[in-house]
């Protein structure tokens, strides 16, 4: 039986969720890196995770990492990011590669405020050649160091929190986003009912 004050806090954190960004995680291999990314999006109130599988076909979760995160998280699986994008651009998401080159935007460049879905790419090769081409634009983080790239969970924790930020000061957090079907059946399953 869920208490009541637990109840309450169930339905204050799914007034904050933000159905309308979207992280796709893009065939990331390394445990820490993947649950330090879920953490994150719990953090910034993102209810779906887009996790195009890596070549080993599992996707690691360290518990110690994500204390727990992933349970107030949808994880959707996808074998492709053709089939991933191709989804998400069906449902009116624009979708945006973390990549640097001359076309990109820095994260304050641009309206994170939208139905956008980001892409993560692999620690190693970064994005792939096909979620460039399906992208509608770049976002890139500058660096004025020796180092040329960010921990992918780092690059995530910085993008994301620009998105929160843009999104909190136009007063998107805190009003119910979700239509009230999904919202009450994410009660239910957050409250152990189904």
């Amino acid at each position: 039986m869920v208490t009541e004050e637990r109840l309450r806090k169930i339905k204050e954190v799914l007034n904050f969720r933000q159905p309308d960004l979207r992280v796709v995680i893009e065939r990331i291999e390394n445990q820490h890196n993947a649950s330090a990314i879920l953490r994150t999006c719990d953090a910034v109130g993102i209810i779906d995770i887009d996790i195009i599988l890596p070549k080993s076909g599992s996707f690691p979760i360290s518990p110690s990492v994500t204390t727990g995160a992933e349970k107030w998280l949808r994880l959707n699986y996808y074998d492709s990011t053709e089939d991933c994008i191709e989804k998400l651009k069906k449902e009116g998401f624009k979708i945006a590669c973390t990549y640097s080159d001359k076309d990109s935007f820095k994260p304050w460049e641009i309206d994170l405020s939208g139905k956008i879905a980001i892409i993560f790419g692999n620690e190693k090769e970064g994005v792939s050649e096909t979620a460039l081409s399906l992208s509608d634009f770049k976002i890139w983080i500058p660096m004025f160091g020796m180092v040329r790239s960010l921990n992918v969970s780092v690059s995530a924790g910085i993008i994301l929190y620009e998105a929160l930020k843009q999104r909190y000061f136009k007063g998107e957090y805190g009003k119910q986003k979700l239509s009230q079907e999904e919202f009450n059946q994410i009660v239910k399953l957050w409250c152990g009912e189904i």
